[in-house]
């Protein structure tokens, strides 16, 4: 046991002033921190045990780091005989030929386990790490097949590779379409309300208080009749797509009968001398007969299609 406290003197320097540093801060340092502490309990009930009742600081330190670097150096020189056996995990006989190799007996290991006086040290509590709440869970999560190790980091959420839709139906129940049509045609009656009642004249039910159940004030007409008798902006429109769309079959036909004229040659004489029943007085008449009045225009019959 010699042979190693020598050899960890050049590690001595080093393990006190990494315990005379700060607090540490990222996981790293503090699993370094947690080992070390784990360490010098180990020393400290080994010279309980020796019949010590306490001891300075720097001297447990000491002990600590000489019997830190004899394990490290077990582990490296396992290490070394595993990787040079074309292994990755050492095994228990690769410990033994480094312990023997490092000048230790082994055999007095079993005797030295079985002591009478041996301390038992308690494990240090474990505490469970915070479990996150998963935020969306979808699907099942998919485990390692056999011929991936267990070692390896698991499989992220189902929802990051499982198609998810997120989008609902369109409701198609007649019903419901009527209801809800019923509710918007509600709600925007009563958003125009308010807002000509906060833009326009309102009149109060209550003296008192005038923004109380405001109503929109009624504007008297001379002819209040009038609104009644003239056609919407949508019955003009169809008007209006109605008289372009018999102009335009006129105005068809008006260039049909022109061209068969022209294709004739005999008719070149009759055409240099326009009769009042020709084509261009037929034109000037109908756009004479167009009337800006709705009211006064000409009746017009509904297409009536007879069945097949």
């Amino acid at each position: 046991m010699a042979d190693p406290a020598v050899a960890s003197g050049g590690f001595y320097a080093g393990g006190r002033s990494s315990s005379g540093s700060k607090a540490a801060s990222s996981p790293a340092e503090n699993y370094h921190m947690a080992r070390r502490r784990t360490l010098q309990v180990a020393v400290s009930a080994l010279l309980t045990e020796c019949g010590f009742e306490s001891a300075e600081k720097a001297a447990v330190e000491s002990l600590t780091e000489m019997m830190q670097s004899y394990i490290t150096e077990i582990g490296r020189c396992a290490k070394s005989y595993c990787e040079h056996t074309a292994r990755s995990i050492p095994t228990l006989p690769d410990a033994v030929v480094t312990l023997i190799e490092m000048g230790f007996n082994v055999d007095t290991l079993p005797v030295y386990a079985k002591r009478s006086q041996r301390m038992v040290i308690t494990a240090p509590p474990v505490t469970n790490p915070p479990v996150t709440p998963k935020a969306l869970t979808a699907g099942q999560k998919r485990m390692h097949p056999a011929y991936i190790p267990s070692h390896f980091p698991e499989f992220p959420d189902p929802h990051t590779y499982i198609k998810t839709p997120t989008f609902r139906e369109p409701v198609s129940d007649y019903q419901v379409v009527r209801e809800k049509a019923a509710s918007q045609r509600r709600d925007v009656e009563r958003a125009l309300t308010r807002f000509m009642a906060k833009t326009g004249e309102t009149q109060s039910l209550f003296k008192d208080d005038v923004t109380a159940f405001p109503l929109i004030a009624a504007r008297p007409t001379a002819i209040p009749y009038l609104s009644a008798l003239l056609p919407s902006e949508l019955e003009l429109q169809t008007l209006e797509e109605t008289d372009s769309s018999e102009q335009d079959d006129q105005t068809d036909s008006d260039n049909m009968a022109a061209n068969s004229l022209n294709d004739d040659p005999g008719t070149d004489k009759e055409n240099s001398m326009l009769a009042p029943s020709s084509v261009v007085p037929s034109v000037k008449a109908s756009e004479e007969t167009v009337i800006d009045n709705p009211y006064l225009r000409p009746v017009k019959k509904p297409k009536v299609r007879r069945k097949k």
